[in-house]
């Protein structure tokens, strides 16, 4: 918002802009996001409008666009405010490992938290203040492990989108409603676990194992997984004969 001058239109455009809303609050880029992550899991994305935006904030809807000048701007910083959740409190450490396996599980709690506005924003890049500070800190973490800046960068490409895309996968599965959601959960033992042996060997043997494992999300197995990888890659590790080198 431009600074007031001594021009008296200005200084009353400011007045109004401070004025409190209907429900008492001062209008504000924080509350305005704050809302429409609110109005997102309340009633999905549909509900990212600027007219129910403003009837739930008590503000005439023209005057959100003081603050955003589009609803792509304000989907930006909702996506920012939830990697600033996800950052706000983390701490490295010494170990990398434990510290990327803390951050991934951070980004995919908050993800989860949130799953109307994960799916809506997970796939944008803000290129806005917590976001910064999000890539600032894992590719910390990657030098500080020993890889190279273009390890690092490579590195950091495939932790967040592991990150994301699971988070994302399971926020949308979260956000199925309740009826489709059991239908999906139960298949496993309705449908799989009673298809024949003479037919279908392969999953008859596991059935029983898909019906526990998909109950759940395969992030934490896969963050492992990627992690256990990212430390045969790092210069000086042992690899199994024949192993490829270190990118």
């Amino acid at each position: 918002m431009p600074e007031p001058t001594n021009r008296p239109e200005r200084v009353i455009s400011a007045q109004r802009r401070r004025r409190p809303t209907k429900t008492g609050a001062v209008l504000s880029r924080g509350l305005i996001v704050d809302t429409a992550i609110r109005l997102l899991g309340q009633h999905g994305t549909d509900a990212l409008t600027v007219r129910r935006l403003g009837t739930a904030l008590g503000a005439d809807p023209s005057s959100l666009y003081r603050y955003f000048h589009s609803t792509d701007d304000l989907v930006l910083a909702i996506a920012d405010t939830l990697i600033g959740r996800c950052v706000d409190g983390f701490r490295p450490t010494a170990d990398w490992r434990e510290s990327l396996r803390d951050l991934g599980h951070r980004i995919h709690a908050t993800w989860l938290a949130h799953p109307q506005a994960a799916v809506l924003s997970t796939a944008r890049v803000t290129g806005r203040p917590q976001e910064i500070r999000a890539v600032e800190t894992v590719l910390g973490i990657l030098l500080a492990a020993g890889f190279s800046p273009e390890q690092a960068a490579r590195h950091y490409h495939s932790f967040i989108d592991l990150t994301l895309g699971f988070a994302a996968l399971d926020a949308a599965y979260k956000a199925l409603p309740r009826a489709a959601a059991r239908a999906d959960h139960d298949a496993w033992r309705s449908t799989y676990a009673a298809l024949p042996a003479a037919s279908q060997p392969h999953i008859s043997a596991c059935a029983d194992a898909l019906a526990a494992t998909m109950a759940g999300s395969a992030y934490p197995a896969a963050l492992g997984l990627f992690l256990d990888g990212l430390a045969g890659l790092l210069p000086g590790a042992s690899r199994p004969a024949g192993g490829a080198p270190a990118e």
